[in-house]
């Protein structure tokens, strides 16, 4: 276990926020190529520069010491907020690792922020002025991406397959208690010139507009699973598990979707993440409401069981709090937590750095809302890391868990190539 480590001015952060006229689109907005960013349908929030970061170290307590230091930070904040919504005032965006030994887990308090919603817009401003490069007229041209080359993988998809096929084995003797693994793998990729994150968000934004685009820190994606929002007392989390392909046509997708709210593989992959959000939700809420049986949420090339899981909190708790309760959930670790996670650490042979941990953002009134880094990668410079994974039940059979992931992996590569 490592500590937190908090790069911050010695005296109280300044913040000022101020509505503004309709930005248009974010994204362009951001000045430089790295910057961080919330946004789905057109709205949320994009920010740039650091006045202030936590960087949360390892070990199962790195939430409660990032949350503790971001406290202490916006406890002592001098905030003058003109718009008072849901993520005005000072807010801090955040990436967490999946595994607790992982590090680069991290909070970011932007020096700017620009945001919209709900037909409103604004700006909070940490300092006295916005930084060199801001221009409220300003709007970036963002780039094409240049030739990539696929570079591997930390494992071969054969060995991935061979990973599969002995959980399937262990998961049909029945002679533990695990009843679902996920396991993820990994697509090395190398840039001839370095990534623009505002560019590759961008065109996950305008693909996927359902899903949360997010940027933070050199992590990228855009997931369609919302791990909790919190708005007041009131919370939300949407828990997605079990997947099939789009039709070519709408009889096709028709077919598809259908036989995947009947498949009996997926819903036994389905239950077990909806329990894992509902059970930790519960003892905090005075109501929750579960859905009575899963949607399909259709993205672009992928469809997905879902259901809905809302409640009114009993007790105060942020929306980083909630997250860090949840996490991880059984939709990207599996049943029993502990017992996945040792097979995950035992058969992955990778690090899955901030791949399906939380990411978000949380304002000083706890309000906030946390995804879970799916169809996203980790980009250094002219190098990016992509990831996908797979629910592994005992109906699963391993070549259809690698097209499965091959299915997910197009939403980053797509990005890439265009």
């Amino acid at each position: 276990m490592t500590a937190a480590s908090v790069r911050a001015p010695t005296r109280p952060l300044t913040v000022r926020t101020v509505e503004v006229d309709d930005p248009g689109d974010l994204l362009p907005r951001l000045p430089d190529p790295g910057g961080t960013a919330w946004l789905r349908h057109g709205e949320g929030m994009v920010g740039w520069g650091e006045a202030a970061r936590v960087e949360a170290g390892t070990g199962g307590d790195r939430f409660a010491r990032a949350g503790a230091a971001l406290d202490a930070l916006l406890g002592r904040a001098e905030v003058v907020d003109d718009v008072g919504i849901a993520g005005t005032g000072p807010i801090a965006f955040g990436s967490f690792t999946f595994d607790a030994r992982s590090r680069r887990s991290v909070l970011i308090i932007p020096r700017v922020v620009l945001g919209r919603r709900d037909g409103r817009a604004w700006l909070t401003v940490v300092g006295d002025e916005p930084p060199d490069g801001w221009r409220a007229d300003a709007v970036e041209a963002l780039p094409r991406p240049g030739r990539i080359r696929y570079a591997g993988a930390s494992i071969p998809e054969l060995r991935w397959i061979e990973a599969v096929a002995a959980t399937v084995r262990e998961l049909r003797r029945g002679e533990g208690a695990l009843e679902k693994v996920v396991l993820a793998r990994d697509v090395l990729v190398w840039a001839e010139a370095p990534l623009d994150l505002r560019a590759l968000a961008h065109r996950l934004a305008e693909r996927f507009p359902s899903c949360y685009t997010f940027l933070c820190d050199g992590l990228v994606g855009a997931t369609p699973e919302l791990l909790v929002r919190r708005a007041g007392p009131l919370v939300e989390s949407v828990v997605l598990a079990g997947s099939a392909a789009r039709g070519a046509d709408d009889a096709e997708d028709a077919r598809l979707g259908g036989a995947l709210l009947r498949s009996e593989k997926d819903l036994a992959e389905h239950r077990p993440a909806v329990a894992s959000v509902s059970d930790v939700l519960a003892p905090r809420c005075a109501a929750l409401a579960v859905d009575a049986a899963p949607s399909l949420l259709r993205l672009d090339n992928v469809q997905h069981l879902a259901t809905a899981v809302t409640g009114t909190l009993a007790q105060p708790a942020s929306a980083l709090e909630l997250a860090a309760a949840l996490h991880p959930t059984a939709a990207v670790c599996g049943t029993p937590r502990a017992a996945a996670l040792e097979r995950i650490r035992a058969l992955e042979g990778m690090d899955r750095a901030r791949y399906s941990g939380p990411v978000g953002w949380v304002d000083a009134r706890g309000d906030g809302e946390w995804g879970i880094a799916l169809r996203c990668a980790e980009v250094d410079g002219r190098r990016a890391r992509l990831f996908a994974g797979a629910g592994i039940v005992a109906g699963s059979l391993p070549e259809a868990e690698l097209e499965e992931t091959r299915l997910k992996l197009r939403a980053m590569q797509s990005a890439l190539e265009s």
